[in-house]
């Protein structure tokens, strides 16, 4: 998934949940419809979200592709499937690790398995996903030019000068702002 349709997916995704909770606003209450929705607009908005986040440009998502499907695919089937399944919940009925099979589907499969599956996606596309050493030389490079060019004056036409504010800040101060003078 490229930002491009990650972000169309992401808009897709937050009319599903507008047009859910719109449904509850419609005369006679929420028709069935409405919550089929959020079911399917949630998962695809933190699919979606994922995938903007690690996506680097021109690079793809790589390694993490199969991790954000499987995640998105356990979030999408666990809110169907509990949404799905009929509500008839009482005393006796079979409990999975302690909580009722609607409750369970929630709390294990879309809250606590997505913890356990995505940090470890993460640590092991960690070297191939983060900045390698010619990146952060590229921009440690970039930061001195800067450097030089604010130190020789004005800036050329077409180069844009931080505001003034933003450099007064930086004079005197260990921030973030005045790092690279």
């Amino acid at each position: 998934m490229t930002k491009r349709t990650s972000l169309a997916a992401l808009l897709l995704a937050t009319l599903l949940i507008a047009a859910a909770y719109a449904s509850a606003f419609l005369p006679g209450g929420t028709p069935p419809w409405g919550p089929w929705l959020m079911a399917v607009g949630v998962p695809l908005v933190l699919v979606s979200v994922m995938v903007l986040g690690a996506v680097r440009s021109g690079s793809g998502m790589g390694r993490l592709a199969w991790p954000f499907a499987f995640v998105g695919g356990i979030l999408g089937a666990g809110f169907l499937l509990a949404l799905g399944l009929p509500a008839d919940e009482a005393a006796g009925v079979a409990l999975y690790l302690g909580l009722p099979l609607r409750a369970s589907i929630i709390l294990y499969g879309i809250g606590l398995l997505p913890i356990v599956i995505l940090p470890v996606a993460y640590a092991l596309t960690f070297d191939a996903m983060t900045l390698n050493a010619e990146d952060v030389e590229r921009v440690r490079l970039a930061g001195e030019e800067w450097a030089r060019r604010r130190a020789a004056g004005p800036a050329p036409a077409g180069l844009a000068a931080p505001p003034e504010s933003v450099a007064a800040a930086g004079e005197g101060s260990t921030s973030g702002a005045g790092v690279l003078r």
